[in-house]
């Protein structure tokens, strides 16, 4: 059975191999999204790397305790990821989890960007003013803010930094129930908000893991064993976003998942479901071959659909 030290030679050896075949430019801005996930007595610590609107898992940890992880953990699994990714610009993103000043002090001092979500709680002061609360700065739907070179918290005053605030508007009637205050080392509103937002990435395959594609709530491993189906689910995750992708990009989706839906604003199909069905879709064609023949000379109508989708079998084999 695997343990940590062959989790760390095996998975991070193969993500490596998943930069070089995706071909992300060495010096380019990569976004990585930390964040815990927990069902059970199971407390897991990710880091995972946003790519094409995906989080592809890059180092986790599962954690000895229930409830929040601490600074010393979070640094832990953070110098793990960051030593894969030092030819790149690292921006990291986090929720309020991981708001800790000292946590955002020690990703500057490794020369990483950072987008960390603030508590409301949280005070900042600027030129020597009085230190306000975040709550205090009363923002309401469709308002945003930003604060340059002040500091953060009166216990540790830690700056010059800034921090970014926005409350999304309403939208069809619906608006969150509160702003989001970011504390970030970038400049500017725009670039601290849309970098924020990569992070919800991480909680899409949290979804997947545990509830849309491979159900990891329902397996009842314990020890080093969770610890190897954890590994698999990664390997099998990601190679399905990638067959994904690329079928996408074939314009091959429509055959194998349900079509889209004309005027939804967001996607019906992730690139890890479409990926995922690819795999369960050529099998079932193998099995049922000789019953769709025997159909299609009952009704020799639908001949050129059932030759297109023949097309589309190949080129769908040819991508996985």
């Amino acid at each position: 059975m695997l343990g940590a030290m062959d989790v760390n030679r095996l998975w991070l050896g193969l993500f490596t191999v998943f930069l070089r075949h995706q071909q992300v430019t060495r010096g380019s801005t990569v976004y990585v999204a930390i964040d815990r996930t927990s069902w059970g007595q199971i407390n897991l610590l990710m880091v995972s790397l946003i790519w094409r609107n995906r989080a592809i898992p890059l180092y986790w940890q599962r954690l000895k305790n229930l409830g929040n992880s601490n600074l010393r953990t979070q640094r832990k699994v953070l110098r793990v990821a960051l030593s894969r990714l030092s030819d790149y610009k690292v921006v990291v993103l986090g929720d309020r989890e991981f708001c800790s000043v000292d946590l955002a002090c020690w990703l500057g001092e490794q020369q990483c960007y950072f987008c960390l979500r603030q508590k409301k709680s949280t005070h900042i002061q600027s030129n020597n003013d009085d230190w306000i609360a975040l709550s205090e700065l009363e923002l309401t739907p469709g308002m945003s803010c930003f604060f340059n070179q002040i500091t953060v918290t009166e216990s540790k005053g830690f700056g010059p930094v800034q921090v970014a605030g926005k409350w999304k508007r309403r939208y069809q009637g619906f608006a969150p129930d509160e702003p989001w205050y970011i504390l970030t080392n970038f400049d500017s509103l725009d670039a601290a908000i849309s970098g924020y937002q990569k992070r919800f990435s991480i909680e899409e395959l949290f979804r997947d893991l545990k509830l849309g594609g491979y159900c990891l709530e329902k397996t009842r491993v314990e020890g080093r064993r969770f610890m190897t189906m954890v590994l698999l689910i990664a390997i099998a995750y990601t190679c399905a976003t990638t067959q994904g992708q690329r079928l996408k990009q074939k314009a091959l989706q429509k055959y194998i998942a349900r079509p889209e839906t004309q005027g939804l604003n967001q996607k019906r199909h992730s690139a890890f479901h479409v990926g995922l069905t690819a795999y369960r879709w050529v099998p079932f064609w193998h099995r049922c071959h000789k019953q769709v023949q025997a159909l299609m000379r009952l009704d020799r109508n639908k001949i050129e659909y059932h030759l297109r989708g023949l097309r589309a079998i190949e080129a769908v084999l040819d991508t996985l």
